[in-house]
């Protein structure tokens, strides 16, 4: 099936759970989501696929073992064909490339890359292209400079940070229930391919066990 956009009730959806995040409303509501939700997603991360490789889409339901927040279900539906991820929720839709979040070990790698002078300064130019390409750089941060870091140094906000991606978002509108919703997708995931290559040639994958 080739996307056409996401359904229209796909939003209404997502409204509905965050006022009722319960199996009751679940289970009333399935249909909708499979329908209006996971299937366009899923048409729509098999379009990308030529350009950008297999994706999944994201299982909907939290992990809560650790959490504090006992809600059961996700209050979004993501996909995802590594490092390019698309969102779709209540507050409409999120398209990125990058890094969430990295591993101990990832980070390592990221940071001894970020302050050498030669591709911490390549990093610096791929971040600015995506900013002047309409993209917001995010990725979790720390507060403070990582230990033993010169405070004066010249990439230290890079250097903070746990996580690298670039992102755009879109409210809901009448584009998210269209093909035009894969263009936007296509755009940015285009527009951070740079980072995307830097990232798998200077930090790569994990290689610290699962747990």
């Amino acid at each position: 099936m080739s996307f056409t956009g996401f359904g229209d009730g796909a939003v209404e959806f997502y409204d509905g759970l965050l006022a009722d995040n319960s199996k009751a409303y679940w289970t009333d509501q399935r249909a909708l989501y499979e329908e209006h939700v996971k299937a366009p997603m899923l048409a729509l991360l098999a379009d990308l696929e030529p350009e950008f490789g297999a994706g999944k889409v994201f299982r909907p339901y939290r992990d809560v073992r650790f959490s504090k927040d006992k809600t059961p279900y996700k209050t979004h539906c993501g996909g995802f064909a590594p490092p390019f991820y698309v969102q779709v929720g209540p507050e409409g839709l999120l398209a990125a490339a990058g890094y969430y979040g990295m591993a101990p070990d990832q980070l390592a790698r990221f940071r001894a890359a970020v302050d050498d002078d030669r591709r911490g300064a390549a990093l610096e130019t791929i971040l600015e292209t995506a900013e002047k390409a309409g993209l917001t750089v995010g990725g979790e941060q720390l507060k403070t400079r990582p230990k033993g870091t010169d405070p004066e140094h010249p990439r230290l906000d890079l250097l903070r940070r746990k996580g690298l991606m670039v992102s755009r978002r879109w409210p809901p509108d009448d584009a998210l229930h269209e093909r035009t919703c894969l263009t936007r997708v296509q755009k940015v995931w285009r527009a951070g391919r740079p980072l995307a290559e830097w990232l798998a040639d200077h930090v790569g994958p994990s290689e610290q066990p699962r747990r």
